[in-house]
């Protein structure tokens, strides 16, 4: 005889997740909740909203890696539960990480002997590198006027106005007066003349980006360099140079080694980069190398013995995963040279690709260079019908994520689109990108434009819009003959704004009924 047992209800492991009761009921968004749910459910509704993200994939505004071989995903998923800092309990860890500084250093041409240890650390990205270079400088700069008698209290640090929101952060969390080099319509990074001329007594450093965030130029390290020496020999000072080499560091190596940027020149005495950009390593790893041992003040250094051991250790923050220092040295040594140029010159080919076809349609100007960082930064010829936030906010229909931007201080008139280009954005994708963007060119011609550009347009022509035709400010409608007919009284705001809605309305029915 065959026993059977009826499921009670509080038995939930035979139900769907989708016929429990847990989807009924909103989860809690600011309290936690009195009893538990099931893994699954739990699995499964967390799921649900996330699929309302972008792809990481088709995201074109980040720098950050969006793929990686399933190899080093598996070593990541390996030493997920590592704790970095605990560097006594994970000595291996701890020497791949030296490894990679080391590794890094000599790409960055750091003056090293054969066996010579690298000075330098991994970050949880460029920002920490960038705070932890930066206090460096200022600790060294106090140290000095402190020898000398002199005052410490205003330090400042001398910047292009298209730095990364990371330099604010230092200049406001640490108390260093930032001097912004201002930009200017068609030159869209610091001006290292300029940059020199602000530098005085107070400046800790002045800091070169290699690949701007806006557009993806290498400022010029070698001028810079070679005029902050000329001024360091007439006023006795000896301000260095920070290189933020966050997008540009693991790119000019491997396609522009002749290019003079790093620890060749004699006055960069520390750069950072992101493993997690160009480096080719998902989001959390960041580097920075010091030139040599006294660039670091030895006081920022703290040493702990109650893991195990004496660690040296210098970061802004302790516990950190070790998954992305294991992803770092994997890509190192799987790749090599030969592999970090192969991806770059592809990434390189792939922004020439797509921005060729942006020039083929004739609607846009071209704002990066093609020296930098693989990416396009365009803008649109005409944008007063329909400007690029319009352009970008339409492409998210098609999948992609686009952002349009304003330029910063003296050049924020100009509005751009930027597309970066990553190693897993492949030529089929660019040219697929070019054939959406002409979809969405040809859609926005067949809207009516925005309501601020219509006024804009009308105020510029001393015209008002009219249904029938235009009129001038006295609300008369003008003939092919300049005869007075159909006397009307001018538009006010909101009737314009009625009459683009009820355009929009008869295009949207129109289009409807054109549908089978």
């Amino acid at each position: 005889m065959v026993l059977s047992k009826t499921t009670s209800e509080s038995d939930v492991s035979v139900h769907s997740t989708f016929a429990s009761r847990y989807v009924r009921a909103s989860l809690p968004r600011f309290e936690m909740p009195e009893n538990s749910i099931p893994k699954e459910a739990a699995y499964q509704i967390i799921n649900d909203e996330l699929m309302l993200d972008g792809n990481p994939r088709l995201n074109l505004a980040s720098f950050v890696t969006t793929w990686m071989e399933p190899e080093c995903n598996k070593l990541m998923m390996d030493s997920i539960n590592k704790n970095y800092v605990d560097m006594d309990e994970y000595p291996v860890t701890t020497e791949l990480q030296n490894r990679c500084v080391n590794i890094i250093a000599r790409l960055f041409n750091a003056p090293l002997e054969e066996e010579e240890t690298a000075i330098g650390v991994g970050t949880v990205g460029s920002s920490e590198a960038i705070m932890l270079a930066g206090l460096a400088f200022k600790r060294l700069w106090q140290n000095k006027r402190k020898a000398e008698g002199k005052p410490y209290d205003k330090p400042n640090i001398v910047t292009g106005a298209n730095v990364q929101v990371c330099w604010e952060k230092f200049a406001n969390y640490f108390e260093v007066e930032l001097k912004e080099v201002k930009l200017r319509e068609g030159y869209y990074v610091m001006d290292p003349i300029q940059a020199v001329e602000m530098v005085d007594e107070n400046t800790i450093c002045v800091a070169a980006i290699l690949g701007s965030t806006l557009n993806g130029e290498f400022e010029d390290v070698k001028l810079l360099n070679d005029l902050l020496i000329q001024k360091n020999k007439l006023t006795g000072w000896d301000t260095p140079i920070h290189v933020d080499a966050a997008s540009g560091g693991f790119i000019a190596p491997f396609i522009y080694p002749e290019l003079e940027w790093d620890f060749r020149l004699p006055l960069v005495k520390s750069i950072n980069v992101s493993g997690h950009k160009y480096g080719l390593v998902y989001a959390g790893i960041g580097w920075v190398i010091w030139r040599t041992k006294q660039d670091l003040p030895e006081e920022l250094i703290f040493h702990i013995n109650y893991l195990g051991a004496d660690q040296p250790t210098f970061t802004l923050n302790f516990s950190k995963g070790s998954s992305q220092v294991i992803a770092q040295y994997y890509q190192l040594i799987r790749l090599g040279y030969e592999g970090y140029r192969n991806v770059m010159e592809n990434c390189r080919e792939n922004a020439i690709v797509l921005k060729e076809g942006l020039e083929n349609t004739g609607r846009f100007n071209i704002v990066s260079k093609d020296e930098g960082v693989p990416l396009v930064a365009f803008s649109l010829k005409d944008n007063s019908i329909h400007n690029e936030f319009e352009v970008s906010e339409t492409l998210r229909r098609f999948g992609w994520i686009v952002p349009a931007y304003t330029m910063p201080a003296n050049a924020q008139h100009v509005t751009v689109l930027r597309v970066v280009i990553r190693e897993d954005f492949s030529r089929t994708l660019a040219e697929r990108l070019v054939l959406d963007i002409v979809k969405v060119l040809h859609e926005l011609d067949t809207l009516p434009a925005r309501l601020s550009a219509k006024l804009e347009v009308a105020e510029e022509n001393n015209l008002i819009i009219h249904p029938n035709g235009p009129t001038d400010p006295a609300g008369i409608k003008k003939d092919n003959n300049n005869n007075n007919n159909n006397k009307g009284i001018k538009k006010t705001d909101i009737e314009v704004q009625r009459e683009v809605t009820d355009y929009w309305k008869k295009y949207v029915l129109a289009r409807k009924a054109a549908v089978c």
